[in-house]
Order: C-alpha cells, then sequence, then structure tokens
C-alpha cells in the first residue's frame, strides 16, 4: 500500500464527489489505498449519529460501502500500536487528537503516505509522509 486516507478525504470524496480527486484515485492502482481501522470506526460513528430511516444515513451507508469497494479498511496491528507510542511521545501536544495521533501511527508503519484535508493536524510527526489531494487537482 502506497496510500492511507484521513477520514476526511473519505468524507469529502463521499460528500462532495470532486472530479479531480476521483480522477486522482482512479489513476492510482488497485491495492495502493487504504484507509485506517481508525478512519473507518470514524466514519461509521457519522453514520449512526443520522436517525435510523433517515434517507441521509442511507445515502452515508452507500457512499461507505462504495469507498470500501477501492479503499480498504487496514487492521491497526502491534506495528501500528509501537509506532503510535514512537509519534505519541515525540509530538505531545495535548490539543491533538488521539484519533489523528492513531491515523498517524497507522501510516508510518506501513510506510505510506498520508492524504489528508488537514496538514496542520499532522505536522511534526517523525517519519510521516503528507499530501493534499484536495488542493493540488491531478
Amino acid at each position: 500500500m502506497r496510500y492511507l486516507l484521513d477520514t476526511n478525504i473519505c468524507i469529502h470524496l463521499m460528500d462532495a464527489h470532486p472530479p479531480h480527486l476521483i480522477q486522482r484515485f482512479s489513476e492510482t492502482s488497485m491495492g495502493e489505498l487504504g484507509m485506517s481501522v481508525v478512519t473507518y470506526a470514524e466514519l461509521r460513528h457519522g453514520i449512526e449519529r443520522y436517525p435510523a430511516l433517515d434517507s441521509d444515513r442511507f445515502a452515508a451507508e452507500h457512499s461507505l460501502r462504495r469507498l470500501l469497494t477501492r479503499v480498504p479498511a487496514m487492521p491497526f496491528d502491534s506495528v501500528a500500536a509501537e509506532s503510535y507510542g514512537v509519534l505519541a511521545a515525540a509530538v505531545r501536544d495535548r490539543r491533538r487528537d488521539a484519533l489523528d495521533r492513531m491515523i498517524a501511527a497507522h501510516a508510518v508503519s506501513l510506510d505510506a503516505t498520508l492524504i489528508t484535508n488537514n496538514e496542520t493536524d499532522f505536522k511534526d510527526y517523525p517519519g510521516l509522509k503528507v499530501e493534499n489531494w484536495v488542493n493540488e487537482p491531478a
């Protein structure tokens, strides 16, 4: 895997369907894109906030299922947990979200580039490679 998608990129893709981002994904080979299971958990949380019979919930479920066919959720394993310990110790800013730290650690453990539209949230993590595909059309 070359790229791990941050939660905000997944939401942006599912909500806005931006043509340049879709094009960038289509130019990426199968197996090069993934999401952390932490991202999957955040996306599930967003869906669960909708009432059970809400049409927006059904649309979000459908979008997530479609995304998962191209971008699998990768398990957070012991190597990712070790990376989390290193990153959390290196960047002790308590204002940073623990889930973002886990996603960053997961990307580092997979030697994957993190694709995000919130580059500042991932600033200064040692060994983390970050790209923003939203502001830089392919």
